[in-house]
């Protein structure tokens, strides 16, 4: 055998050596891998405690790279906040009227449906017009739910926070008069005592509007009504043309004078005069 050929032989045999010990040591290096997994899992099945550990920093490594990748922070219960509801899933009147308000005063069907929903509730509850909520509401707010008057009317029904905040004391405080379905249920109880103390659902709306003492409420009740009635049409499937009213501003402070005996004072207004 020539030098070269004894070369060539040695090569051989030393590449065949380390591939043998390459593959030896992959083998047994995935056998430990195997084993340390199954020890792994019988640990953590015996071990509740870690295994919830382990899930929980998982997590936690598995939101960083999102936040990372995204840079936005999770907040997978946000829905939870949100005042919406998928319009298909009310009742045929209460849809006809949820998409309706929804094009005439430019607001997402989503959370009109929910405030739609919340008024037949509320009405069913309260033994009061769902509709005639709903028509206060366009009257005052057009739904901006973050609507505020200059002397001090907010939310949806712009009731009157301050003189009415006893109310709010369940929602946890005057803030939630930006809540949309906390101040359509205070704007509600306000309406339904207005109509009790009047005796008319005219009558009422004009305490409501903090005009029981004025000559005329500048017309505030003839609007919630005409309101109402395109409403009443829609819900019975009528085709009512849509007109985009002008955002209402509150401007007047209610006049109540000094001298009126303390069980004579008109009630608390939920807010002022248009």
């Amino acid at each position: 055998m020539t030098a070269l050929g004894k070369l060539a032989k040695g090569v051989q045999t030393f590449v065949a050596d380390v591939a043998q010990g390459f593959f030896e040591i992959t083998h047994n290096g995935f056998a430990v891998v195997g084993l340390a997994t199954v020890f792994t899992v019988l640990t953590l099945l015996a071990r509740p405690d870690l295994q919830q550990a382990g899930e929980s920093r998982l997590m936690t490594w598995l939101q960083a790279r999102h936040v990372q990748a995204m840079g936005l922070v999770p907040e997978l219960d946000a829905i939870d906040r949100a005042t919406a509801l998928n319009p298909k899933e009310l009742p045929k009147q209460q849809a006809a009227v949820a998409y309706w308000l929804s094009k005439k005063y430019r607001v997402a069907p989503e959370p009109l449906s929910a405030l739609v929903a919340e008024a037949y509730e509320i009405g069913a509850r309260n033994k009061i017009d769902p509709l005639l909520l709903l028509s206060v509401m366009a009257v005052e707010s057009s739904f901006n739910p973050f609507a505020q008057s200059p002397v001090g009317a907010q939310g949806l029904m712009q009731v009157m926070t301050g003189i009415h905040s006893d109310k709010y004391e369940n929602f946890g405080g005057k803030l939630a008069a930006f809540d949309p379905v906390t101040n359509l249920r205070v704007g509600a109880k306000v309406l339904q005592e207005c109509i009790q103390r009047a005796g008319s659902v005219q009558g009422g709306l004009k305490h409501y509007v903090g005009a029981a003492l004025l000559p005329h409420d500048d017309g505030y009740a003839a609007k919630v009504m005409a309101e109402h009635e395109r409403l009443q049409q829609v819900a019975n499937g009528r085709v009512v043309p849509l007109v985009t009213p002008p955002v209402p501003l509150r401007t007047m402070a209610p006049a109540i004078p000094p001298q009126v005996e303390p069980e004579q004072a008109a009630p608390a207004p939920a807010h002022v005069v248009s």
